[in-house]
């Protein structure tokens, strides 16, 4: 484990943060929580945790002793000031003179000593960092740590490697009582530079940030050289019939039975993402994987991520795709089985006091392939899917000098159920279309630029599709999120079956597609050449066509239903002089859209259409609505506003009648006119 400490670094840091305002210890502290944040080795997605005890000045201007500390929701990574919420040092001393404190009581208390009660609310481990007396204490779930705590005889391999160094403390649940029993360690033999918490942690302490960090570095560093040493091969691999199925196609497969019917008819789809690489695949296609990646989790701080164990397919689930599916369906039918009676078993003991969580895994290993990660969002998934790979690696080198062990399920339950770790995970509304993956073609601009980012408002997950793939970047850029950009040319049904395949296995499938991508040409249709017409019908006809079934494919897959949504134009209904070329493929997509809502209804697959007519894109620019005024005799800013509202229609408008559809799960087969009012172009 390398030191990243720069003199340099940490000067600047200084000067900016106390040229804001902070102290120089508040400065130092954030400098090495970022150190620690960013080493995926030592803290993954809000782990870890870190704190200074330092003084502020009360709204009295008295000197108070505080305890600054990182707060929830904070990730060391990218962590301020702001994320080290500062709270009264002493009366957080007196609580170690009592016996017992419920976690009601501590997460009152230290809210009650906050120097400003707006702040985040401090980590659950605020008392450990409070009753060690050093000024700099870090903590974090060092991979190379869990490897050797997490073994049956963890507490005599940790003996050997750290001796006197480091003080033990056996497995406790965090809060008041681990706080006190590790400063009750600490206290037999002040001269120790840490702490290892068996099956948790690692901390350090010192009386600057940089003893602090360094001493955590080196800990790490002397674990990680006794993992090298004395090594067996793990996981012998078992015989895997050759797999003819792309990830592209496992994910929705998997995200389709992973789904969760509700109440009210909404399905809550996961998002997917896929991890592979040989110590992944090592693991993963081992002959007994069915051991090794059942006994836990690495720390208990991941259950609440993962779940206590990945569901895991027989090695020879993906030779087919009906064996696939089947090999999922008979995997996912044990997992949540198993998943009710570990609930039951717990919750039994703790007075059938817990709600049960949702028992759909959020991790699963496939051989011949990786492990896929799922969670509510792109974000969660990812997530999921780093602390696997975590997982995977902590477990290889366990089981590398001996045979990894974790806490029993009881400790595993009382963490996962613990109203403290759920709270991490917030407990907000989610956003209309949350867990939704939408497409949208020609998105790069126009009515596609504003519908993608209406969608990604209502909280999907978006994929950006056109042929100036540096447009699609910048709109996805400007969305973030991880929305994804992609060069396709939707007249090239190759090209649209490449994409749908990318976007499968960047988010796990597709729910709603904007069938949008369109261009306008003009002629008059008794003289038009028919080579114009035919590139005016490979564009805005058989293009839809192409989009439209490459997303029926995984929709089916998945078996969650989905949403086909075509841009018409009112060229569809109202015809326009002179606008043969462009108005007969549209009036042709129409009678698809209604054709996909009639032969697909039973795949749960609605199909909706909006006619939008004079939105200002790169399809009606200046020239073209110069060209269309004329055509009509009248001037350009009348051509625009030329409805019953006399309005301009904007391609914000058209955009929120996609959304209204996407929402509108009782209706299809329907189209809706987004334009200002046109009698002529009305359907009822």
């Amino acid at each position: 484990m390398k030191s990243f400490w720069s003199e340099k670094d940490a000067k600047s840091t200084t000067r900016r943060y106390v040229s804001k305002g902070f102290s120089r210890d508040l400065s130092h502290r954030v400098y090495t929580s970022r150190l620690l944040g960013r080493e995926p080795r030592l803290v993954l997605h809000g782990g870890g945790n870190t704190s200074v005890k330092t003084t502020t000045n009360d709204l009295f201007g008295n000197v108070v002793d505080v305890l600054c500390v990182k707060g929830s929701g904070w990730d060391m990574a990218d962590i301020e000031p702001a994320g080290l919420p500062a709270v009264r040092l002493d009366p957080l001393l007196q609580l170690r003179t009592l016996d017992v404190l419920s976690d009601e009581d501590m997460v009152n208390f230290q809210k009650l000593n906050l120097i400003d009660s707006g702040s985040p609310n401090p980590s659950v481990e605020t008392l450990l960092h409070a009753f060690l007396p050093h000024k700099f204490i870090d903590h974090t779930h060092a991979n190379a740590v869990l490897s050797i705590t997490n073994q049956r005889n963890g507490s005599a391999l940790s003996r050997e490697i750290w001796g006197s160094r480091m003080g033990l403390v056996p497995y406790i649940m965090p809060g008041f009582t681990l706080a006190k029993a590790a400063a009750d360690v600490y206290d037999k033999d002040p001269t120790v530079d840490g702490l290892i918490l068996l099956n948790h942690g690692i901390f350090t302490f010192g009386a600057t940030a940089r003893e602090a960090y360094e001493r955590m570095i080196a800990a790490v560093t002397l674990a990680e050289n006794r993992l090298k040493r004395r090594r067996k091969r793990v996981f012998v691999g078992a015989r895997l019939p050759r797999s003819t199925i792309p990830v592209s196609e496992v994910m929705p497969i998997l995200r389709g039975a992973c789904a969760l019917s509700e109440e009210d008819g909404r399905c809550r789809r996961m998002i997917v993402k896929f991890r592979t690489g040989r110590e992944i695949r090592n693991y993963v296609d081992g002959k007994d994987v069915g051991r090794y990646s059942q006994v836990g989790v690495i720390t208990p701080d991941h259950t609440i991520r993962t779940k206590n164990t990945p569901m895991f397919l027989p090695a020879d689930a993906t030779v087919t795709v009906e064996g696939l599916v089947a090999a999922v369906g008979k995997s996912l039918e044990k997992f949540v089985t198993d998943y009710h009676a570990y609930f039951r078993r717990n919750n039994k003991r703790v007075a059938n006091s817990k709600q049960e969580l949702d028992a759909m895994p959020r991790v699963v290993l496939v051989p011949g392939h990786g492990l896929f990660g799922l969670g509510a969002s792109s974000t969660a998934a990812s997530i999921a899917a780093d602390i696997a790979e975590a997982t995977i690696s902590a477990i290889s080198d366990a089981e590398a000098i001996g045979r990894f062990a974790c806490l029993g399920e009881a400790d595993l339950f009382d963490i996962e159920y613990w109203s403290l770790e759920q709270a991490k995970l917030g407990k907000g509304v989610e956003a209309p279309l949350a867990r939704q993956i939408v497409v949208i073609t020609g998105g790069g601009s126009g009515i596609g630029a504003a519908t993608a980012a209406a969608f990604a408002a209502q909280g999907a997950e978006i994929a950006v599709l056109d042929t100036n793939v540096g447009s699609a970047r910048n709109v996805a850029a400007a969305i973030g999120g991880g929305a994804l950009a992609l060069d396709c040319d939707v007249t090239d049904q190759t090209s649209v079956k490449k994409s749908f395949a990318q976007v499968c296995t960047a988010f796990g499938g597709v729910d709603i597609v904007v069938s949008n991508a369109g261009a306008a040409w003009q002629g008059r249709v008794g003289e038009v050449d028919n080579a114009i017409l035919r590139q005016s019908f490979e564009l805005n006809f058989f293009a839809h066509q192409h989009v439209a079934q490459a997303a029926v494919g995984v929709m089916k897959a998945q078996g969650t239903g989905g949403v086909l949504l075509f841009n018409t134009s009112k060229q569809a209904i109202n015809p326009g002089r002179d606008f043969g070329p462009y108005g007969l493929p549209k009036t042709a997509t129409l009678a698809l859209m209604r054709q996909y809502a009639l032969d697909h209804a039973a795949d749960g697959i609605r199909a909706n259409a909006v006619n939008a007519d004079r939105i200002r894109t790169g399809l009606l620019n200046e020239k073209m609505i110069e060209a269309r005024s004329a055509a009509r005799g009248i001037g350009k800013q009348s051509y625009m506003s030329g409805n019953l509202l006399g309005r301009e229609v904007k391609a914000e408008d058209v955009a929120q009648a996609f959304v209204y559809l996407a929402l509108a799960r009782k209706t299809t087969a329907a189209v809706v006119t987004v334009d200002g009012g046109n009698m002529a172009a009305a359907l009822r």
